[in-house]
């Protein structure tokens, strides 16, 4: 593990950014070692990861420190909580050929980043790349979105579990629960912004996130930009566990910027209730 990019050859294959914000320290080992796995297959020198950290200490130079990582890894850390977004752009002075965005709370397997670059090589009017995901105990997660109606937001977000069952199929449909299983399928309009493969020709054409999203719907917004440019693919071969989610159970803070990046989105791509 290094802290800087001297030894990063001008000529990138992958780029990989992660953001953080006071991180639990075992989720985060266990995304990077999982990172570190899947990245041996790959040339270093062809490799550069961008850990930001919104943190107000910093508490995560320690624990990279005590990671064995192949590739090159700067830390970026300082600039305070600026935001899910605007911290993935501060990646984006250093773009490979492909980049990943990339959750801290996300596992990947060992052939996620080989497999996201054969399919990438193999397509290349594929400008973004989202894998099949599985909660951590091996429930199926179902990235991939329709245009969101308020109400299924709402209802998805905060209902309690009896009354999701009563709109199941409904629910289904939104999360496009027929069309992501075991087949590539093209083109979902909405994909999370856990774990996003990009064609970096795609992302620098878009600018990266809509900074004005502080959290929550980024990932929405620039799914639906990229794909007015590019090709989406929803691509079952490569596979990761994801253990977020679930705003709805993290408190009024997370509640209130919910329903203010929700606003903004509906304010950007149009509002639909129903």
């Amino acid at each position: 593990m290094t802290d800087s990019t001297e030894a990063v050859a001008d000529r990138l294959e992958l780029t990989i950014s992660i953001v953080t914000f006071d991180p639990d320290p075992t989720q985060l080992r266990t995304t990077l070692e999982s990172l570190a796995e899947a990245l041996v297959p790959l040339a270093p020198d062809a490799v550069l990861v961008t850990l930001i950290d919104n943190s107000p200490k910093d508490e995560v130079s320690a624990l990279l420190r005590s990671i064995e990582f192949g590739a090159p890894l700067r830390l970026r850390h300082g600039h305070g909580n600026i935001g899910f977004g605007r911290g993935h752009n501060l990646a984006l002075d250093r773009l490979g050929e492909f980049h990943l965005i990339l959750n801290p709370d996300v596992q990947l397997r060992s052939d996620a980043l080989t497999t996201a670059l054969s399919f990438m090589r193999d397509n290349p009017q594929c400008g973004l790349v989202t894998p099949h995901a599985e909660w951590p105990g091996g429930r199926k997660q179902y990235l991939c979105k329709r245009f969101p109606p308020a109400f299924d937001l709402l209802l998805r977000g905060f209902a309690p579990a009896p009354i999701r069952s009563l709109f199941h199929d409904r629910l289904s449909r939104y999360e496009m629960r027929d069309e992501t299983q075991d087949e590539t399928f093209w083109n979902p309009p909405i994909v999370s912004g856990c774990f996003m493969f990009f064609r970096s020709e795609v992302l620098r054409r878009l600018g990266g996130f809509d900074e004005d999203y502080f959290l929550y719907f980024e990932d929405f917004d620039l799914s639906i930009r990229s794909a007015q440019i590019a090709k989406t693919a929803y691509v079952p071969m490569v596979r990761i566990v994801h253990e977020g989610g679930h705003a709805g159970r993290k408190g009024w803070w997370h509640i209130r910027q919910f329903l203010i990046s929700a606003a903004r989105f509906y304010r950007s791509h149009g509002f639909r209730l129903y």
